[in-house]
């Protein structure tokens, strides 16, 4: 069974220094047919022009993975972290008991395009946490694990039986991912063009994926995908 969120159905937001699509319902946009998908809660597909950001905010109980397609985002905690993360690398945030940041946008001339995404933890209260990775040198045409429960394979552990794939494609690659027994998947086009079990995606399409035991995708041009597998 699969059901496919296109781009254009998103809901879209102009602030001047923002421009964000959400895939399920968010701030003072709502859809009570897209609140989210089993853990997954917000992908948001945000460009914050340059000089612009988002002020020092506080979040709890939310596993928060932050991934730059293009431009550059300063990200500051109360953890005392404080990094410019660029294209090709992941952030991860545990907000746990509770935790404030900020995230401007550096560039004088440069918009940052990133996604936001959120998760519900398993488990409310824990210490908050903070994990990045680069995955600029990924092989292009396969899937790479980014985060897990367990940190397998080198992912970032999370609070949240979640596996994020990440793909990049070259046009004319395929891969396939195995769904588990009771495992559903969202998968994210970020960039690109690709097909999902024969049904064409481009950039910002989602499709919500269950009891189907295996998931070929196959770029028709370059191509970034998120793939979570869920329970």
């Amino acid at each position: 069974m699969m059901k496919i969120r296109k781009a254009n159905e998103r809901g879209h937001a102009e602030h001047g220094w923002l421009d964000t699509y959400h895939s399920f319902s968010f701030a003072d946009y709502y859809d009570p047919h897209w609140m989210g998908f089993r853990s997954l809660r917000v992908i948001n597909d945000d460009l914050v022009m340059p000089g612009m950001g988002f002020g020092t905010h506080p979040h709890r109980d939310m596993e928060i993975i932050t991934y730059i397609l293009s431009g550059a985002l300063e990200h500051k905690d109360s953890m005392g972290n404080g990094r410019v993360i660029r294209p090709g690398e992941v952030q991860y945030m545990s907000a746990g008991s509770g935790v404030e940041h900020s995230e401007f946008n550096p560039s004088k001339d440069e918009a940052v395009h990133l996604l936001q995404i959120w998760i519900q933890p398993d488990r409310k209260g824990v210490a908050p946490r903070y994990a990045e990775k680069s995955l600029a040198d990924v092989p292009v045409g396969a899937l790479r694990l980014v985060t897990s429960k367990t940190g397998r394979d080198g992912s970032m552990a999370i609070q949240q039986d979640a596996d994020l794939w990440l793909a990049k494609f070259n046009a004319g690659d395929h891969a396939t991912h195995t769904l588990g027994k009771g495992r559903h998947a969202w998968v994210h086009v970020a960039e690109g063009e690709l097909s999902l079990n024969g049904k064409k995606l481009q950039g910002g399409d989602a499709a919500a994926v269950s009891e189907e035991g295996a998931l070929e995708l196959r770029a028709s041009k370059a191509a970034q995908v998120l793939l979570f597998d869920l329970n």
